[in-house]
């Protein structure tokens, strides 16, 4: 059965015309019980996970510091969100619904997390909506308890996984790869194991082509015996953040070919949602609810 982390405090309660659209983890499930993707066993709520496995990744000084809102005024513009006690707790339980999804996507061959791929979240701060990096979060947990050793990250959003890239910087274990917009946020990019900068209009076809290219060639060469999965839809042409041109036919394919390719690989695979911005709130949901549908279709 696919197993989907969520829990009511993924949408937080924002100031007014806030440009983050948190209606989305409110709608997206909604939505998937509603067509039958999913039912009510599909869904699991997550807790707050040990510190142990958030101080694995993050600075215990940047942790205790986000626990006890001290976080400077500066650091706080830089995250983007109002810091308040209830936003660190959502963060926190993000995290866990990662690290729950682990287990279940060695058990099922998939997991998936409604919320997640916080990928801009260094050891030390956090940065553009990002404040504990989920799946690195993840990736220490499996191995540490010697469920994985060699992890792949296929980071898909349009934003670099700046985050993700300096928290792995040092670490053969963990191969991390961005395939993102070149002139989108962070203007200053990370070093990824891989990174694929693409021009700006990139439309299905290059897009997929590249795709198609460059995973099953990783996977061959580095071997991993876990992948994360971050399927940000905000490579989508209507995306305000965004500067690629993908239809949602095209992200849709993008997110088959990565199923399917984990799939035949028999390597388990966790997802996280990661960015989607675009103006209308029903094409967030339609283009994350397909990555649901086909998690099914291919797995189930």
């Amino acid at each position: 059965m696919l197993k989907i982390a969520y829990h009511p405090i993924y949408k937080h309660s924002l100031p007014e015309r806030h440009r983050f659209p948190m209606l989305k983890y409110e709608l997206l499930p909604k939505q998937l019980l509603h067509e039958g993707t999913c039912t009510a066993e599909n869904f699991f709520e997550p807790e707050i996970p040990n510190d142990k496995y958030i101080v694995a990744v993050h600075e215990p000084e940047y942790f205790y510091d986000l626990l006890n809102l001290k976080i400077s005024s500066r650091d706080a513009r830089k995250i983007g969100f109002p810091l308040t006690e209830d936003l660190i707790e959502r963060e926190r339980i993000i995290a866990d619904g990662t690290i729950q999804a682990c287990r279940f996507a060695i058990e099922n061959g998939i997991a998936m997390n409604i919320a997640g791929g916080t990928h801009h979240a260094y050891t030390d701060h956090g940065e553009a909506f990002c404040m504990l990096n989920d799946q690195a979060i993840g990736a220490r947990y499996l191995q540490a308890h010697q469920l994985a050793k060699k992890i792949l990250i296929v980071d898909l959003d349009v934003h670099q996984g700046n985050g993700t890239a300096e928290i792995f910087g040092n670490d053969a274990s963990v191969f991390t790869f961005s395939m993102h917009g070149s002139g989108n946020y962070p203007f200053k990019k990370e070093r990824s194991d891989l990174d694929i900068p693409l021009a700006k209009n990139t439309d299905d076809t290059t897009y997929l082509s590249l795709l198609k290219q460059t995973l099953p060639r990783l996977i061959s060469e580095e071997k991993p015996d876990f992948i994360f999965y971050l399927a940000g839809v905000d490579i989508i042409g209507s995306d305000k953040l965004g500067t690629l041109a993908l239809s949602i036919e095209g992200c849709k394919e993008r997110d088959a070919f990565v199923l399917e390719t984990c799939h035949r690989s028999q390597i388990p695979v966790q997802c996280s949602m990661g960015g989607g911005y675009s103006p209308a709130i029903k094409t967030i949901v339609e283009a994350h609810a397909n990555t649901y549908r086909l998690a099914q279709q291919i797995y189930f």
